[in-house]
């Protein structure tokens, strides 16, 4: 899978939560056949949040792995991106429920996805 790393100018870190689920994760997805890791974000955060942007517009942090919020017993395993947005402003689309930008103190307010918080809460 892919996942981005948006980080807006407060220092807050985009966070999304699909329908049916409890969990605030960083937006991103799994890929179709044929794709990278870095086509699979850029098509899923176009589906997700409405954001237009090109491979150029990621820059790659690594893999990284935790164990998955929706599914217990599971581990996921994901390409992270850091991901300028420029002006654009994420929207809720597709099945994202709704969509949040948050530092790590608030973040303690809500139940956010294993590897968002391991690795890409703001220290802020």
């Amino acid at each position: 899978m892919s996942a981005a790393v948006i980080i807006d100018e407060g220092g807050r870190l985009l966070l999304v939560r699909k329908a049916g689920t409890s969990a605030f994760m960083q937006p991103g997805g799994k890929p179709e056949a044929g794709e990278s890791p870095a086509q699979t974000l850029v098509r899923e955060l176009a589906e997700e949040v409405g954001l237009r942007l090109d491979e150029a517009d990621l820059v790659p942090l690594g893999e990284f792995s935790a164990p998955a919020a929706n599914e217990p017993g599971f581990e996921v395993v994901a390409d992270v991106f850091r991901v300028g947005i420029g002006d654009q402003t994420p929207v809720a689309a597709a099945e994202i429920a709704e969509l949040r930008w948050v530092t790590r103190a608030e973040a303690s307010e809500i139940d956010v996805a294993p590897l968002a918080a391991a690795y890409f809460l703001p220290e802020a």
